[in-house]
């Protein structure tokens, strides 16, 4: 996978890694069709009005009835967390376009994990692109900021940067994706009773980069190891030093004490990729970590670390 900066752009070898896309219909379609198979399963649609543990255990209200059980997983954020001190609520905001170009501009055998070779002015910025083929690719435009920008500035830079980068206008957009995923080092309970948070809800949105469907299924196996030891799901975070850090980092983005750029170009220009990967990952050992914080501008984090303890 390729990284660009202002100042280092380098094909990164991933190996033992794999990157890998999965379209999120596909995901839906396999997952239900392995559900449907199950006859103790029944799938209802339904508004949810609120979720409860009271004297007669967990339930789901709807506008038509009650749904009891004794465990209820829920990946719904009812509300959005109050600002409270310490803590940051960056959003990150991304829209991507599945394009198709007239020439073959893209090279099938290496995608783009993070090109910051555009404008800042928004907050942290990058493009992320994964080609299908060598004139089909999904080009994503990303932002870790405060807001959300108005619609067209999504399609503008995404234009920008095929037309400048890529060096073609001609092109069809055969597809698009919109989404935002919250940054925030509030700590998101992981149960409430036989309530069990999952998700973006249950914590699983690592809060300096997202990573939210790669944490999901570690914690969701984590949950049914429990159920199938007979004990009560709640799943502990016992890697508590990679929150001290993420927060660390969410204070540099938020006061942009540092650009964020320059931040992760330091990252990949300064350590092996697998370090860093296994670092985003909650994965890394001490020494990747000591490695990788080393390769960081040391005053900054230092003065932001010491307002996290």
């Amino acid at each position: 996978m390729w990284f660009h900066g202002d100042d280092f752009s380098s094909l990164l070898s991933l190996s033992p890694y794999t990157y890998k896309l999965i379209s999120g219909i596909d995901f839906y379609k396999y997952c239900l069709s392995v559900i449907s198979q199950q006859p103790n399963i029944q799938v209802q649609y339904e508004n949810i009005v609120h979720i409860l543990n009271d004297e007669k255990g967990a339930a789901v209200i709807t506008p038509t009835q009650r749904l009891e059980g004794q465990y209820i997983f829920n990946s719904i954020v009812f509300d959005k967390p109050a600002p409270a001190p310490g803590e940051y609520n960056l959003i990150q905001h991304f829209k991507g376009w599945i394009v198709e170009t007239k020439d073959n501009v893209f090279d099938p055998s290496s995608a783009t994990l993070m090109d910051f070779r555009v404008g800042q002015e928004h907050g942290t910025s990058f493009v992320y692109i994964m080609p299908f083929s060598a004139n089909r690719a999904l080009v994503e435009y990303t932002l870790f900021s405060g807001a959300l920008l108005q619609k067209e500035e999504y399609d503008r830079s995404l234009h920008s940067y095929i037309t400048s980068h890529l060096r073609t206008s001609e092109y069809s957009i055969n597809a698009h994706e919109f989404g935002v995923i919250p940054m925030t080092n509030y700590h998101y309970p992981s149960h409430r009773g036989n309530i069990i948070n999952i998700g973006t809800a249950g914590g699983q949105t690592k809060p300096s980069s997202g990573y939210t469907f790669q944490f999901i299924q570690k914690h969701s196996a984590r949950i049914v190891e429990k159920l199938a030891d007979g004990l009560h799901p709640t799943v502990t975070d016992n890697k508590k030093r990679f929150r001290f850090y993420d927060s660390t980092l969410l204070d540099i983005l938020t006061n942009k004490t540092v650009p964020g750029k320059d931040i992760f170009t330091a990252l990949f220009k300064k350590n092996k990729p697998q370090q860093v990967l296994r670092f985003l990952d909650n994965e890394s050992t001490l020494g990747d970590e000591f490695r990788i914080i080393s390769s960081l501008p040391t005053w900054p984090f230092l003065q932001a670390a010491f307002k996290q303890i």
